[in-house]
């Protein structure tokens, strides 16, 4: 395929989507830095090998997925002309994204019941991987939200609608991706320990 073919709307919408690509690709670095460096770490005498995994980060895995694929109903609802459908999945995403991030912080509670805290004495090198993990993957969460918002605002002034999704898909594309992350991070969270 020829990527300077096509009318401006397509080449427009191929290069935001490259554009995503680069963005999702300089997150993925972010975080293959940050388990690389866990798993070095893991070698350390004083690893800590008795913490007991959170029952709410396990929690959370179901609520990301399911907010994706509320998502991904979306744009169906949206190319079937079904508004009131597609408004509802909005919404209940954006609860989803909210529980999400409830759960998150739920996590760190958990942790800190163990007595292992981010910094200061009672800290340990886990403890202080798994919050920097989970802190800068709920950064993106939290602008996950703000992408969240932004499609319901859109959905609500009526810019998504057959051949006419873009901003719905990058929005999608984003989401997705964080939500797939998440997967990632917990898998190796709780299976490198």
């Amino acid at each position: 395929m020829d990527l300077t073919q096509g009318t401006v709307a397509e080449k427009t919408a191929r290069a935001k989507k490259t554009m995503m690509w680069f963005a999702m690709a300089s997150m993925v670095m972010t975080f293959a830095g940050l388990t690389s460096a866990y798993v070095v770490s893991k070698n350390r005498k004083d690893w800590l090998s008795d913490l007991e995994f959170p029952v709410a980060f396990v929690v959370s895995v179901l609520v990301i997925v399911a907010s994706s694929i509320t998502l991904f109903l979306v744009k169906k609802a949206i190319l079937n002309n079904n508004r009131k459908l597609a408004t509802s999945l909005l919404i209940v995403t954006l609860a989803l994204s909210i529980l999400f991030i409830f759960l998150q912080f739920r996590g760190f509670d958990q942790i800190i019941s163990q007595g292992y805290f981010f910094t200061g004495s009672e800290s340990t090198v886990m403890t202080s991987f798994i919050y920097a993990i989970v802190v800068t993957h709920l950064a993106h969460v939290i602008g996950g939200v703000i992408v969240l918002l932004v499609l319901i605002y859109n959905h609500f002034k009526q810019r998504y609608k057959t051949g006419q999704t873009l901003g719905l898909e990058l929005g999608a594309m984003y989401w997705h991706f964080v939500d797939f992350l998440w997967v990632y991070l917990f898998l190796f969270l709780y299976f490198v320990r």
